[in-house]
C-alpha cells in the first residue's frame, strides 16, 4: 500500500471520527439551537445572521476546528441554495404575475359570486387553498383580507366565519405543500421524493383544511364574535360585483416572509373602514379593478378565469403526473414516464408555468412586454431574504451533521424506539415555539432528524417532511410576525388573536400530524 493511499484512508477515518463525546455533542446541539432562538427573539437579530452565529456556537462547543465550521456552513449553504433557491424564485414570479395581471382577483370574484352565504366559508377556504399554491402566506393575506372584509360586510356574516377558513387555506398550503419554501427545503435536506410529498401533502391538506377552516370557524365565532359595520361601502376601487382591489396599500415587495420580525399591516376588521392607497402605481397596477388601467402599460383587459386557474395549478398538475407515472409505470425506459419525469421536475414545471403566465396573464391582459418583464423582476427582491434564511438554515443543518450530532440523535432514537415521524414533529414544534418561524423550525428539524432518513422508505420519507411541516405551524404567538399581521389586518386584540389565529394554527398542526400518522399505517 502506497503512502498516498495510507494517508487517504487515514483522512477518511479521521473524518468519520466524532469531534467530541456524545454528551458534549448533544450539548452543542441544544446550545446552538438556543443561541439561534435567543438571537432572533431577544437580540432581534435577523434569522440569516442568527443561523450563521448559531452554527459557530454549535461548532465551537463541539470542538470543531474553525476552518471545518466555515467549510461545513458554506457547503450546506451552497447545496440548499442550489436545490431550493431557484424554485422559490420561480414560484414568486408566478405569484407576482397573478397579482399584477388581475388573475388572483378574477379567481376570487368569480368563485365568491357563485355561492350563497352558507357556502361562503367553504368557498373562502377553497379560494385560499388555490391562491396559496403559488403565493407566500403574507402575500396571500394581503390579497385576501380586503375580500374577507367585503364579503363579511355585504352578507352580514361574522369576520371569523369568513376569515378563519381563508387563513387556514393559506397556512395549510404554506406548511405542507411544495413549492413553498418550508416543504421544499425539507425535501431537499432529507432527499425526499417531491412528487410523493406533493401527493401525500394534498391528501393530508384537504381534511386538515376542512377541520381547521369552516368547521373550526363555527367555534371561533363564539369565542371572538367580530362583525364589520355595514354603514358604508368598502372603498376598494371597483364595481359591486366582485372587482376588488386586494392590496390595501401594502408594498408587496417589502414582505420578506414570516421572519420579518415586526408587526405589519393595518386593521381592516372590527368595524374599521377599509381604504385603498393606490399611490404606488407601479406596485398596484394589477389590482386597481377589473378591466381598469392603473398605468399606461398596466393591464387593459380582464384576465380569463380559466387562464388564472391554469397558471396556479399547472406546476402542481405536472408534478402530480410525474408522481403517478412513477407509481403506475415501473419501466424506467418507458417513453411516457421519461417525458413525465422531465416536465414534472420542479424547476421545469415551475418554469413552464412562468412562461404560461408571461403569455396568458401578462401579454393577454394588455400589458406590454417591458411591463411583464418588470413585473417578473419585481418578484425577486421580496424573496431574497427568504432564500438567504433558507440557505443559512442549510448551513446550520450541515454543521450539525458534520459535527456528529446527527449520529448521536440517530443512535438515541433507535435505542428508545421512538417514532421518527413523532420526533420530527416534536422538534419542529419546540423550535417553532422558540423562534416563531415556521421556516427556521422546518430547516432545523430536518437537519436534526436527517441522519434517520436513510432507514425510511420513500413513502415514509415524504411523510417525515409533512410531519415536520405540521410541527412548524404549531401555536403561532407573539414572536411570530404572522401573528401581528393577522392581528392588525383583522383589528383584533392580542387575546382575540390567540383565541382565533393561534388556536387555528395549533389545530392545523395536531390534526395534520394525526393524519400523517394514520397515513403511515397504510403506505
Amino acid at each position: 500500500m502506497t503512502a498516498s493511499v495510507v494517508s487517504s484512508v487515514a483522512a477518511l477515518v479521521a473524518a468519520d471520527k466524532p469531534y467530541a463525546p456524545d454528551g458534549q455533542l448533544l450539548a452543542a446541539c441544544v446550545v446552538g439551537i438556543l443561541a439561534v432562538v435567543a438571537l432572533i427573539t431577544l437580540a432581534k437579530l435577523h434569522p440569516f445572521l442568527s443561523l450563521m452565529l448559531g452554527s459557530a456556537v454549535l461548532g465551537a462547543i463541539a470542538t470543531m476546528p474553525p476552518g471545518d465550521i466555515v467549510d461545513s456552513f458554506i457547503k450546506g449553504f451552497g447545496s440548499t441554495t442550489g436545490s431550493v433557491g431557484v424554485l422559490i424564485a420561480l414560484g414568486a414570479m408566478i405569484g407576482m404575475m397573478l397579482e399584477r395581471s388581475g388573475g388572483a382577483r378574477k379567481i376570487v370574484s368569480t368563485m365568491v359570486g357563485r355561492v350563497g352565504p352558507g357556502g361562503l366559508p367553504w368557498m373562502m377556504a377553497a379560494i385560499a387553498a388555490i391562491l396559496g399554491l403559488p403565493l407566500f402566506f403574507e402575500v396571500g393575506v394581503v390579497l385576501l383580507v380586503p375580500v374577507v372584509v367585503m364579503v363579511a360586510r355585504r352578507t352580514g356574516l361574522s369576520l371569523m366565519k369568513v376569515g378563519i377558513p381563508a387563513l387556514a387555506g393559506l397556512s395549510v398550503l404554506h406548511g405542507l405543500v411544495p413549492p413553498h419554501p418550508g416543504p421544499l427545503t425539507a425535501i431537499g435536506l432529507l432527499k425526499a421524493d417531491l412528487g410523493l410529498t406533493l401527493l401525500f401533502g394534498l391528501v393530508v391538506a384537504v381534511p386538515t383544511l376542512v377541520v381547521a377552516g369552516p368547521v373550526l370557524a363555527q367555534l371561533v365565532d363564539r369565542w371572538v364574535p367580530k362583525y364589520v359595520e355595514t354603514r358604508e361601502p368598502v372603498a376598494v376601487g371597483a364595481s359591486d360585483t366582485g372587482g376588488f382591489s386586494a392590496t390595501a396599500g401594502r408594498d408587496l415587495g417589502s414582505v420578506t416572509g414570516e421572519e420579518a420580525g415586526t408587526p405589519t399591516g393595518r386593521g381592516l376588521g372590527g368595524g374599521r373602514d377599509v381604504a385603498v392607497d393606490d399611490a404606488r402605481g407601479d406596485d398596484l397596477s394589477g389590482t386597481a379593478g377589473v378591466g381598469s388601467v392603473a398605468s399606461p402599460e398596466g393591464p387593459s383587459r380582464e384576465v380569463p378565469f380559466s387562464s388564472a386557474i391554469i397558471a396556479i395549478t399547472l406546476p402542481v398538475v405536472l408534478m402530480l403526473v410525474d408522481a403517478i407515472s412513477k407509481l403506475v409505470i415501473t419501466d424506467e425506459n418507458n417513453g411516457f414516464r421519461q417525458v413525465a419525469d422531465f416536465i414534472g421536475t420542479p424547476v421545469v414545471a415551475l418554469l413552464i408555468a412562468v412562461l404560461f403566465c408571461y403569455f396568458a396573464l401578462g401579454l393577454a391582459s394588455g400589458m406590454s412586454r417591458t411591463r411583464v418583464s418588470d413585473s417578473l423582476g419585481a418578484s425577486l427582491p421580496g424573496i431574497a431574504g427568504i432564500i438567504l434564511i433558507v440557505a443559512a438554515g442549510g448551513g446550520f443543518k450541515q454543521t450539525l451533521v458534520d459535527a456528529g450530532v446527527g449520529n448521536v440523535i440517530k443512535d438515541w432514537a433507535t435505542g428508545v424506539n421512538i417514532s421518527v415521524l413523532f420526533l420530527g414533529w416534536l422538534v419542529a414544534v419546540l423550535i417553532r415555539l422558540g423562534t416563531g418561524s415556521a421556516t427556521v423550525a422546518t430547516i432545523t428539524a430536518a437537519g436534526i432528524v436527517g441522519p434517520l432518513a436513510p432507514s425510511l422508505s420513500a413513502n415514509h420519507l415524504a411523510l417525515l417532511v409533512l410531519a415536520i411541516g405540521c410541527g412548524s405551524l404549531f401555536f403561532s404567538h407573539v414572536n411570530d410576525a404572522g401573528f401581528w399581521l393577522v392581528k392588525e389586518y383583522f383589528g383584533l386584540t392580542v387575546g382575540e388573536t390567540i383565541r382565533s389565529w393561534s388556536v387555528m394554527e395549533t389545530v392545523i398542526s395536531v390534526v395534520g400530524f394525526l393524519l400523517v400518522m394514520l397515513l403511515s399505517l397504510v403506505v
